[in-house]
């Protein structure tokens, strides 16, 4: 079910719990959402449809990735960037990193680690953000 995107910034800054297969409904709104605002967004976190939960969905070519709890266990090579977000107007400045090392569950709650690298790796640390109620 594709939902509306939370654009509240103080929903947006609270952390989110962790999620459970329960959830498994919210990823794939989550999916679903963000294929319905592909030509504008490139990564989304539950917080901005609306729930609290640890997941992100992240486009990777033609795929949309869904991510549950993700953590990342390592970074290398930080850079300053700008960056802009679908729940939030204008673009705000950060520092992420080059090539990121993530810990995560896949769609079907299956332990997964992989390393990204490039806009793929600034997604996924942007989306890790909005999870830690940080509003970048």
């Amino acid at each position: 079910m594709i939902r509306s995107i939370n654009r509240d910034p103080q929903l947006l800054a609270r952390k989110s719990a962790k999620a459970t297969p329960k959830d498994a409904a919210v990823v794939t709104d989550l999916v679903e959402t963000l294929a319905a605002h592909r030509d504008g967004c490139v990564g989304m976190a539950a917080n901005m449809i609306g729930v609290g939960r640890r997941i992100i969905a992240v486009a990777i070519g033609p795929l949309n990735v869904p991510m549950v709890n993700p953590r990342i266990i390592a970074r290398q090579g930080a850079y300053a960037t700008q960056e802009g977000c679908l729940s939030l107007v204008g673009e705000r400045p950060t520092t992420r990193y080059e090539t990121i090392t993530v810990q995560y569950l896949d769609g079907r709650f299956q332990p997964q680690t992989q390393t990204f690298t490039g806009f793929v790796a600034q997604i996924i640390q942007h989306e890790v953000d909005h999870c830690d109620g940080i509003v970048i």
